[in-house]
């Protein structure tokens, strides 16, 4: 029984993992699951779920409640306004997922390779690894049930063992202790620093389009890596670092001088991150406005001398408004047409957040 119930709760959990795989993408351009997730999970409401109902047929026969009957006659339908309905009901499932499930979910519908961290940010953890058994080392060490046997086995061999009276009292020769090495483990860190234009021409909805690919971009770097540190900036005529909340509810306001977002983010990763030790990967999200041309060139500059080569990949997502011009996205295009560490998207609308998180994510880097 508990094998047939383990098996009919398997068989529901790959349905349910269908359904959310054929909903993920619009999953993806709406807000619906950023505010359903808790600390491990993420609640997703899954639609047409078949529950099973009661079907009445049809009895075009006289009875109680319809017209003169006889003592035993069924109970049939009055001729009221008010009728029955005969369709099925829209029923909602929510059913919890893991950020893992989701992440792997989000990989196998988007097709994303596995993130290969760069060979020098593999961090070597020390791991103990007991590896046999020995007649002398420390007491935290003591092996108390080999021990205990070998001071039995010396009892019964010398003939001092008493069954009526099982005494075994352990002498030095028969304690026996666990050996030990040190074992490498490799684990790799990330850090990722999100950027945001916040000047007058970002509205509302530019900002919950960038609020929503970063949902997803989190979720698929974090279940690549044992540990991830996120970091916030928002960028008008000067950038500051904020925390995630303030991130994506700052109100509009000001002009745009991007190099002042770039700057700062060498600054954090200069005071607190060891480049050879962390995977980095920045994104800048803005809708291509920048104060002057000086400016742009000097973001140019910055990003070909100091933030590419100490990162796995720069990813700039364009986010188009009505006020934007989208200058420093060709800007961009033109300069770095054919380096493999910048990558660029457009997001004209939510539609396309599932195209600019593949292209983010796609090479695997």
């Amino acid at each position: 029984m508990a094998q047939k119930i383990d098996q009919d709760v398997g068989r529901f959990k790959q349905i349910i993992r269908g359904r959310v795989k054929k909903e993920l993408r619009k999953f993806i351009s709406s807000g619906e699951l950023i505010g359903k997730k808790g600390k491990d999970l993420v609640s997703i409401p899954i639609p047409r779920i078949d529950i099973p109902h009661f079907v009445y047929g049809d009895r075009e026969k006289g009875g109680v409640g319809k017209g003169d009957g006889d003592v035993g006659n069924g109970v049939q339908p009055g001729e009221g306004d008010a009728q029955a309905g005969n369709a099925p009901g829209e029923h909602i499932l929510e059913v919890d997922i893991t950020f893992e499930e989701l992440a792997e979910l989000l990989g196998e519908e988007l097709e994303l390779p596995r993130i290969e961290p760069k060979g020098v940010k593999d961090l070597d953890t020390k791991n103990i690894k007991y590896t046999g058994m020995s007649s002398a080392g420390p007491e935290s060490l003591r092996h108390f049930k080999r021990t205990y046997r070998k001071a039995l086995r010396r009892q019964i061999i010398s003939g001092t063992y008493d069954p009526k009276c099982p005494v075994i009292i352990p002498i030095h020769e028969d304690r026996v202790y666990r050996t030990w090495k040190e074992i490498k483990d490799p684990k790799s860190r990330a850090l990722i620093v999100y950027m945001m234009d916040v000047s007058g021409s970002m509205g509302d909805e530019q900002k919950e389009i960038v609020r929503l690919e970063c949902f997803w971009i989190d979720t698929w770097i974090r279940s690549q890596y044992e540990g991830l540190d996120v970091k916030y900036i928002i960028h008008d005529a000067v950038a500051r670092e904020v925390d995630k909340d303030t991130f994506f509810h700052t109100r509009e306001s000001g002009g745009t001088i991007i190099s002042s977002a770039y700057k700062l983010f060498l600054k954090i990763v200069e005071e607190n991150y060891d480049v050879s030790e962390w995977n980095i990967y920045p994104f800048h999200f803005s809708d291509g406005d920048n104060w002057s041309g000086n400016d742009t060139e000097e973001c140019l500059k910055l990003l070909k001398t100091d933030i590419l080569p100490i990162s796995n990949v720069f990813c700039y997502g364009q986010v188009e408004s009505e006020y934007g011009s989208g200058q420093f996205l060709k800007d961009l295009e033109e300069r770095f047409k054919d380096d493999e560490l910048l990558l660029t998207s457009k997001i004209p609308n939510r539609d396309e957040i599932v195209n600019s998180i593949k292209t983010f994510l796609g090479k695997g880097k």
